[in-house]
């Protein structure tokens, strides 16, 4: 017994006829005869007699019927779910970020993602970088982005782009007529930054060393965006990543900070399992993201 004769069996009972079961399934009828013939074979009993011209089932038939056509139609649900996912209307997306790519990056690569994939769900989290790791491992999301390489032996992580340190103040800041902000400049200015035991805060710490000036970081954060508003608070000039488009933030001065402090843009994913088709389409619209920010 296989899922043909099975078939055939089902076409034949619904249709009481091997003309008509043969036309269901697209066959010809000597086909569909043949195939009832080595299924009864196969089983050891007849399924059908001939009574004044008509094909009737038997008893074992009858019984035989009932789980037979259950089984298909749990076989056409199966199809339809498949069809489904091969169509896109069905499926999860799991995407980790840090706060910069957040802001930066999600936005436009989810609207194009979204264009070829209508129907699919996302769930987007914003994670600590440290965090992301972690939930990766776990599987419990699909890929992550953040501006902090891994060192996971079980993440693979690549560079997408890089993006600087910039000065963020508010317009009357007496720094706001410079095209460039570099440490001697900030001599005797309040400063919001990272803390300098993360990657960023000791970039900042030896380009303050090179120059010879001893930064005043008044303010510590741990996610750039809280920088936002303690500036517009008129607390300091903050030195933050300039991934996030501070732009839309209201009426700031956003200036590059020189020396160069520049951090990679990571998109981490696992490496022990295999990436989803909509990981591998997602991270796609995250290159295209950073190459549109970049031509900004």
């Amino acid at each position: 017994m296989n899922a043909r004769h099975l078939e055939v069996f089902r076409a034949v009972m619904r249709n009481r006829s091997l003309t008509a079961a043969a036309e269901a399934l697209h066959v010809s009828q000597p086909a569909v005869s043949k195939l009832l013939r080595h299924f009864e074979t196969q089983i050891g009993y007849a399924l059908f007699e001939r009574l004044g011209g008509r094909l009737v089932p038997t008893a074992e038939a009858q019984l035989l019927y009932r789980d037979a056509d259950r089984i298909f139609r749990e076989i056409e649900i199966l199809k339809g779910l498949s069809d489904r996912i091969r169509d896109k209307q069905l499926g999860l997306l799991r995407v980790g970020a840090s706060a910069p790519p957040t802001f930066a990056l999600l936005p436009y690569a989810t609207e194009r993602f979204r264009l070829r994939n209508p129907g699919l769900r996302v769930a987007l989290q914003t994670l600590p970088a440290e965090s992301i790791d972690e939930r990766i491992v776990l599987g419990d999301i699909d890929l992550g982005v953040s501006m902090r390489w891994s060192a996971e032996a079980q993440v693979r992580c690549e560079s997408m782009g890089k993006a600087g340190i910039v000065a963020l103040m508010r317009p009357d800041s007496p720094l706001a007529r410079l095209q460039t902000v570099k440490p001697a400049d900030l001599v005797g200015q309040p400063l919001i930054s990272y803390d300098v035991q993360t990657a960023p805060g000791k970039l900042l710490e030896q380009a303050f060393h090179e120059a010879g000036v001893q930064p005043q970081v008044q303010i510590e954060v741990t996610l750039s965006i809280a920088a936002l508003p303690l500036v517009q608070q008129g607390l300091g000039i903050a030195l933050v990543d300039g991934l996030v488009p501070w732009s839309n933030f209201g009426d700031l001065v956003v200036r590059p900070f020189q020396p160069a402090v520049v951090m990679d843009i990571v998109l981490s994913r696992s490496g022990l399992r295999p990436q989803t088709r909509y990981g591998r389409e997602y991270a796609r619209d995250l290159r295209a993201a950073v190459t549109a920010l970049s031509a900004r």
